[in-house]
């Protein structure tokens, strides 16, 4: 048995080895650093915006500076939030118009048609940019109409899939990017970035690939890194080397957050690549950055892209605990059934009877205790129904405790240390567990609901509204109607939950609504009206 763990260990050791050598493991790590640190790049850039803000409280009535200032901030927000950039292009749109500059004016209206384009908005873009003449426009503005047209026409196909129309699109789209080029200097990065652009929609992968521009070269900044390695990335995705996209898609994914780029897709099909992959961890966290970063930049197509791949990633994470249960009560079955067979086997040597004795008194209790884990995991695996992300933080500490409960045990077991044992078991603060559970509650629920407190306080006058303590994050008081928000409706087992009895439950509920400003009947309904973020 100890040469087969011992070969077993070697094993897992030399693989971990390998596995930890490759260039993805390192970008893995670049880019958990980075999100980290997304706070920080994001402060960098409002300080940025702040500072333009201030030159335009200090501009006077010049509209010449007014239209470069608004043009400096929708830039600082194009890629940002699109509220914010939407607001300074219609602004661009309404000095330009002020000053009578077509030329001006003009350009504001294809920042404006960008912006839509970003958000998904096909019809209203469809509309604004038929809208234009760029007849007589400078070669700078024209090309930038053609790059939107030409984007426009690529977005639609790439949103319809469709066998009849999207080729059609994509021609249309190619059409524009030609006029597009003929306007840009060929040695420049957004000249090579469309060529290669224009060769991937048209099928043309390996000119695509030989087009793009070196992503090593001095002087790209992070956006133009970002933009032509995510699409880099999808070349190669579609060229079958899926390894090599993934690596361009963590590159991307890093550019957009030191930039502080939310209107972006390297994300998500990141997390896409990990979870077709098997990596389920990785894959989760990278979506929910990708869902929060299209919330954050309020892009209706990229939200509902973003979302619709979040259920199908926790489910699988869901699945993946079960499954996790399931080879650890098989192997605690195993664990128990040898450790009673060594227990047999030593009674029967004399001299080591009561030593015996006092080990088989631990295993049992140790089993006892374990059985208890297990159960509990079970009633969990129940509540997954209702509320999963939150069922499965708690399976996964679960399990992990459990596995160093006895890999602890094993180990004492060894060391032939009972009394150590027994101490081991006896330091297990089944209190200090059920409050750790209420406060990773607290901070799951507070993470769908943040403005549940505040709602709920809003149903009382302001001498009946909860007050929380330093470091609370819900009271009883607000812990009841949670349970009852994420459908846990029964007194019987909200008690069971909070520790108390069905009549105090009851009667919390009863003098809580009492005092609220709606009618009793309507107070639940209220509870269940709050939104979830």
């Amino acid at each position: 048995m100890t040469r087969i763990l011992g070969c077993l260990m070697a094993l897992l050791t030399l693989q971990m080895y390998v596995f930890g050598k490759s260039p993805q493991d390192s970008l893995l790590k670049e880019l958990n650093r980075s999100i980290e640190n997304a706070a920080v790049y994001d402060a960098l850039k409002m300080k940025g915006i702040d500072s333009i803000k201030r030159t335009l409280a200090n501009a006077g009535t010049d509209p010449g500076v007014r239209y470069h200032i608004y043009q400096l901030l929708y830039e600082q927000y194009k890629v940002f939030n699109f509220d914010s950039a939407f607001v300074y292009a219609r602004l661009m749109e309404k000095v330009a118009g002020e000053m009578q500059d077509q030329q001006r004016l003009t350009y504001a209206r294809t920042r404006i048609g960008f912006i839509l384009l970003s958000s998904g908005m096909f019809t209203e873009t469809s509309a604004f940019l038929n809208s234009l003449d760029v007849t007589g426009m400078p070669d700078s503005i024209r090309s930038q109409y053609y790059l939107m047209k030409s984007r426009f026409y690529y977005d639609l196909a790439d949103y319809n899939q469709d066998r009849y129309y999207s080729p059609s699109y994509i021609h249309q789209g190619s059409i524009y990017m030609d006029s597009a080029l003929h306007l840009l200097p060929p040695s420049s990065f957004e000249y090579q970035y469309n060529r290669g652009l224009q060769y991937y929609k048209m099928g043309n992968l390996a000119a695509a690939r030989n087009s793009y521009p070196d992503l090593n070269q001095p002087g790209l900044n992070y956006r133009q890194l970002a933009v032509a390695a995510c699409t880099l990335g999808y070349i190669y995705l579609h060229a079958h080397e899926t390894d090599t996209a993934i690596e361009l898609m963590y590159r991307s994914a890093i550019a957009d957050i030191k930039s502080s780029t939310k209107e972006t897709m390297a994300m998500y099909t990141l997390a896409t690549l990990l979870f077709e992959k098997g990596d389920i961890k990785n894959a989760s966290h990278f979506i929910e950055k990708a869902v929060a970063e299209a919330a954050f930049y309020g892009a209706r197509q990229r939200k509902v892209q973003v979302s619709s791949i979040l259920p199908i990633i926790e489910q699988e994470r869901v699945n993946t605990a079960e499954e996790r249960t399931r080879s650890l009560l098989i192997y605690a079955s195993i664990v128990t059934l040898l450790l009673i067979a060594v227990v047999i086997l030593a009674i029967t040597v004399t001299r080591q009877v009561r030593k015996l004795k006092v080990a088989q008194e631990i295993i049992t209790a140790a089993h006892l205790k374990q059985q208890e884990i297990n159960n509990q995991l079970l009633e969990a695996n129940k509540i997954k129904e209702e509320y999963v992300g939150y069922c499965f933080n708690i399976y996964a500490s679960y399990i992990s405790k459990i596995e160093k409960l006895k890999q602890t045990l094993e180990q004492k077991l060894t060391e032939n240390k009972p009394s150590e044992l027994k101490y081991l078991i006896n330091n297990i603060n089944v209190r200090q567990e059920r409050e750790d559970l209420f406060t990773t509650f607290d901070r799951v629920f507070l993470k769908i609901f943040p403005h549940f407190v505040e709602e709920f306080n809003n149903l009382f006058e302001p001498v009946n509204q909860v007050v929380l303590r330093e470091n609370e994050l819900l009271n009883t008081d607000i812990r009841i109607f949670a349970l009852i928000r994420i459908g846990i409706t029964d007194n019987e087992k909200i008690a069971r939950i909070l520790e108390y009895s069905v009549n105090t439950i009851y009667a919390y509920k009863t003098k809580i609504k009492k005092r609220s400003l709606v009618p009793n009947e309507e107070f639940e309904n209220r509870i269940m009206a709050i939104k979830a973020l």
